[in-house]
């Protein structure tokens, strides 16, 4: 068990599903987007600087750590993705939670490629496939690009398989 934090490391503003924050002569704005990379993510829109930071929700080093002991999922993800990218406009500069920043259009392709590698782990479900069986068969191939050395392919065929089958208590497992 973590000790408790001292009163200086608690947060000064708290909030549920928006904030608005006045600074530097910019109105801020904070969406909480529930279930996302954990069940506690925001996404922060700087309108005048016509930024949006898409925290660990939208990551450019590949497929995405999502902590499904944490509260985080699949599906909360691309719900969020989905309902914050109609609202921004088409020429906003986006800052991932890791890597270079990036266009709406690379949102799109990420959302896309969720969607996609969801649908496939889904398939293998439901013909009955085992999590090891959907790892030998490398049902992720196609999406070779994503792999990389933070959440490798069989590690994210994981974390679709046991969000989709309830298992998000399991921790994802590096390698």
């Amino acid at each position: 068990m973590q000790k408790p934090q001292p009163r200086e490391a608690l947060p000064i503003l708290t909030f549920d599903h928006a904030m608005t924050v006045h600074l530097n002569g910019e109105d801020i704005r904070a969406l909480h987007y529930p279930h996302g990379h954990t069940d506690d993510d925001s996404i922060i829109f700087f309108p005048k600087s016509n930024v949006v930071h898409m925290g660990d929700d939208f990551v450019r080093y590949g497929f995405p750590f999502i902590d499904l002991g944490g509260g985080g999922s699949v599906e909360g993800i691309i719900a969020a993705l989905e309902e914050i990218i109609p609202k921004l406009p088409a020429d906003v500069k986006v800052i991932p939670g890791h890597g270079e920043v990036s266009s709406l259009d690379d949102v799109h392709t990420y959302v896309g490629m969720l969607k996609d590698t969801r649908a496939v782990v889904e398939g293998g479900i439901k013909h009955g496939k085992t999590l090891d069986q959907l790892k030998q068969e490398k049902v992720l191939a196609k999406w070779e690009k994503y792999n990389n050395d933070f959440v490798p392919s069989d590690a994210f065929i994981s974390t679709l398989y046991n969000d989709l089958t309830g298992k998000s208590g399991q921790l994802m497992k590096h390698n």
